[in-house]
């Protein structure tokens, strides 16, 4: 009885977004997962990752739900709907923040002391249709909320280890021949520009225009172009409004080759922005540079890996190596002709875009978010470098052991950037006595395939911090550890 009644409940979510008869949908299916995850934070407290001894361990349990429905209503269209309800076991507010620390300020409400009605944990992930050969034309048209998940995840990506995961607003037009791939999206980022934390809407919407190109059988893999323009009024300027809003675009132009050759894995991609950045070069000087600067935006990234797996060897291990660079900003770039406000400042911190660095920059999560190498994660805009060694073992059948180590530093270094790190421990400046180290981590997993639905994962990471990271963060612990236990059923 339960399991006809929520199928026709998934028919009737479907047939509202399609706009048709479900009756006359040739082919329906439903999937869905089940994610528990507990996480204990050794130096967390209430404000995650402080690395202060003194606090409270932090630990708590996260659960994504999701049910799935995938509808081939006819030849040329098709609906995916995914409803999602992300949730803390026994939390009201505060519930999942929005790097999966447990620690934001929305999400369920369905604790076991509320009133049932209150709960607001549930609610839609994805939800869009496709027209194939839209207009009689060779391309295909996705309309509705969708994940965008382009060359690996660097700068777009679902952010699937985060609860509540990725997704955007918007359109995607894709041409398909032999090898080739062309695609144009247009992804509404913010109504009425609003970003989180703002004291007051600027009024502008906040708009994402990206245009892909890839190229399959090139060097044993793929080569793909990237062009996106992003047209953010008020950047990473958490105190922006329509009144000092001022000229904040970035373009992104890159491109990225990946593949295996003579049996070695490799990857290789570089990034270049370009525009203006009238607001977010504020959030690294404060009052010393305006908005009527007119700054240039002049950054870039790049990424490399080599690896390699011995298939004939026992537990077929494999290593691999990488290095990833994001350009920063120092004072000479903010203020290059000694003159406040700068009338000749550069902005250089590589904006990563979106939210996509937990597969790249460490599980501990300490260099997430909006401009990667620049300011908000803090580097205090002096940019990223990482340095990593990683291994892979299959110790038994169904089991996979991990290890990566990261070393990271800041790509400017903090003895020409004093102007930065003032909240620093010692009352000085990020320059003082310090090199660009910025510490170590250590990740290591392990991963059962219990069954053919089911993945068991246990991991542990551990950050050994440095002067330079402490003075930057405001913090006093040398060192902090994080684990995890997740179960993650599908069907």
């Amino acid at each position: 009885m339960k399991k006809n009644f929520l199928t026709v409940i998934a028919l009737m979510v479907a047939a509202f977004f399609v706009a048709t008869e479900i009756a006359q949908a040739a082919d329906v299916s439903f999937s869905g997962q089940l994610r528990t995850r507990y996480e204990v934070n050794e130096q967390g407290g209430n404000n995650a990752n402080d690395f202060d001894d003194e606090t409270d361990t932090a630990d708590f349990i996260g659960a994504r739900v999701r049910l799935n429905t995938s509808v081939n209503i006819n030849d040329s269209t098709s609906a995916f709907i995914q409803m999602q309800s992300v949730r803390t076991w026994g939390g009201g507010v505060p519930a999942i923040g929005a790097n999966g620390s447990g620690l934001g300020t929305a999400g369920s409400q369905d604790a076991s002391f509320q009133a049932s009605n209150g709960d607001d944990s549930v609610g839609l992930h994805q939800a869009y249709f496709t027209l194939k050969n839209f207009a009689s034309l060779p391309v295909d048209l996705k309309v509705g909320r969708q994940q965008v998940v382009l060359d690996g995840h660097r700068l777009y990506g679902h952010t699937g280890w985060t609860t509540g995961a990725q997704t955007h607003d918007g359109l995607r037009m894709t041409h398909k021949h032999d090898n080739m791939t062309l695609a144009y999206f247009w992804i509404v980022a913010a109504e009425s520009g609003v970003p989180a934390g703002t004291a007051a809407a600027n009024g502008d919407d906040i708009e994402n225009h990206v245009l892909h190109f890839s190229y399959k059988g090139i060097l044993g893999g793929t080569m793909s172009v990237l062009y996106s323009w992003l047209d953010d009024p008020c950047g990473t300027n958490t105190n922006c409004t329509l009144a000092n809003s001022g000229d904040n675009s970035i373009n992104t132009i890159g491109f990225r080759q990946a593949g295996q050759l003579y049996g070695i894995d490799y990857r290789g991609e570089y990034y270049h922005q370009f525009g203006q950045a009238d607001i977010d070069i504020t959030e690294l000087v404060g009052t010393g540079v305006t908005a009527t600067t007119a700054t240039d935006r002049n950054a870039y990234m790049f990424g490399v890996r080599i690896g390699k797996t011995f298939k004939n060897v026992s537990m077929k291990p494999s290593l691999t190596i990488w290095y990833d660079y994001l350009s920063g900003t120092s004072d000479e770039d903010l203020n290059r002709d000694a003159t406040v406000p700068a009338t000749d400042a550069e902005y250089k911190s590589f904006n990563t875009l979106f939210d996509t660095g937990h597969k790249f920059y460490g599980f501990m999560d300490l260099y997430l978010g909006v401009g990667g190498g620049g300011s908000g994660n803090g580097t205090e805009g002096l940019g990223l470098q990482d340095l990593a060694i990683k291994t892979k073992f299959h110790p038994m059948p169904g089991w996979t052991l991990k290890a990566d180590y990261h070393w990271f530093w800041t790509a400017e270094g903090p003895q020409a950037s004093p102007s930065r790190g003032l909240d620093g421990n010692d009352g000085g400046h990020p320059g003082t006595g310090h090199d660009s180290d910025l510490g170590n981590e250590l990740d290591i997993t392990l991963i059962n395939k219990y069954n053919a639905n089911t993945n068991i994962s246990v991991g542990f990471s551990n950050y050994t911090t440095s002067g330079l990271f402490r003075q930057l963060r405001g913090v006093v612990g040398d060192a902090s550890n994080w684990a995890y236990v997740m179960f993650d059923v599908k069907f």
